[in-house]
């Protein structure tokens, strides 16, 4: 990771923020045993929305394990979502594993996902997979609030979510509204709060916040002291702490108690197309991801910072331990596809 990432420069990234084309392109299309050596000459292509990193170290694992090639095709999740859904029966896609479930869940409800195997799902706490069998969750993160101890203190912070949208905090909250990590969140307080209080807390976010392209800025916003709080999934502020080291890193995680929406549980999956001509391999490379080997790969590589999802694997230790988190009461299926939430952003003025 390039040492300017958290200074607040404009640089690619493999997880990069989504940018407005790609929210509306959305909008409108709005532990098993890998088993070695019976698919000996197959290729996979890969639709990827998760960190380079990550995948190109699972990748070459699973290669070497299997001796079943990989292609990855990289992109933002909704983009590479959108695209399935125009190429159609000719995507040559054979997997799409992408960081947040609305996307599978678009997917799903178009039909164009085929069933994942039964003891891949079993892999997992059943909560964090497709309601339908179609795609199965890998990882789990969590919303919560970076905020700078020199501008803020802990009594002050907000209890909810919902209080940063009161006239008290403004000027003092960052969020990047564009970023495809932010979509989830609003999808939650849709389910839990309504169209109306929603679409007036986006708007009173509009009126508060400092507004940066990606969780990376905002992150980077908050441990300057640019800004005092920031909306960010967690995973964000352990990798700039990765980078900084603790004399660097001038900011702390504080996370939302008592069923909030902002403590909401992100999930990263993945899914087979129902189109591939290579299920067979397809299937087994799920089966990876979801295996003891390849999630302590993902809890130790000291860059993806999730909470792997396979039992039995612990996290990295700077995370908070995942049976004391306190999320909403939200499944996958509740959480749905994002449908509705550009248009939102977009009525607040946030896009």
């Amino acid at each position: 990771m390039p040492s300017s990432l958290f200074e607040g420069r404009l640089i690619h990234t493999a997880r990069r923020a989504t940018r407005i084309a790609t929210l509306t392109l959305a909008a409108v299309f709005a532990a098993p045993t890998l088993m070695i050596g019976s698919v000996h000459a197959a290729t996979l292509t890969l639709y990827s929305a998760q960190h380079e990193q990550t995948v190109t170290s699972l990748t070459k694992d699973f290669e070497k394990e299997s001796g079943i090639t990989v292609r990855i095709r990289t992109g933002e999740g909704p983009a590479l979502a959108a695209q399935i859904v125009a190429e159609g029966s000719k995507s040559p896609a054979d997997v799409y594993f992408t960081e947040n479930s609305p996307e599978l869940m678009l997917l799903e409800e178009k039909g164009l996902l085929a069933k994942v195997d039964a003891a891949t799902l079993g892999a997992v706490p059943a909560r964090f997979n497709s309601p339908q069998g179609n795609w199965v969750g890998v990882l789990a993160r969590e919303n919560v609030l970076a905020y700078n101890p020199a501008l803020i203190q802990v009594a002050q912070l907000p209890a909810s979510l919902l209080d940063l949208a009161s006239p008290t905090w403004k000027g003092k909250v960052a969020i990047a509204p564009s970023d495809a990590d932010f979509l989830p969140l609003v999808s939650a307080m849709l389910v839990l709060k309504g169209h109306d209080v929603t679409l007036q807390w986006l708007k009173g976010l509009k009126d508060n916040a400092q507004v940066f392209d990606d969780d990376e800025g905002v992150v980077a916003a908050v441990n300057r002291k640019a800004v005092a709080v920031g909306v960010i999934n967690s995973y964000y502020w352990a990798r700039l702490h990765a980078e900084l080291g603790d004399k660097g890193t001038h900011s702390a995680v504080y996370h939302f108690a008592n069923g909030d929406v902002g403590g909401l549980i992100n999930v990263s999956g993945a899914a087979i197309l129902a189109t591939s001509k290579n299920n067979e391999a397809a299937q087994k490379f799920l089966a990876y991801l979801v295996s003891e080997r390849a999630q302590k790969l993902l809890a130790s590589n000291k860059v993806t910072f999730e909470y792997p999802l396979h039992a039995g694997v612990a996290p990295d230790p700077i995370l908070k331990p995942f049976e004391q988190l306190s999320p909403p009461a939200i499944d996958m299926k509740q959480l749905g596809d994002d449908s509705e939430v550009v248009k939102l952003l977009r009525q607040a003025g946030l896009l």
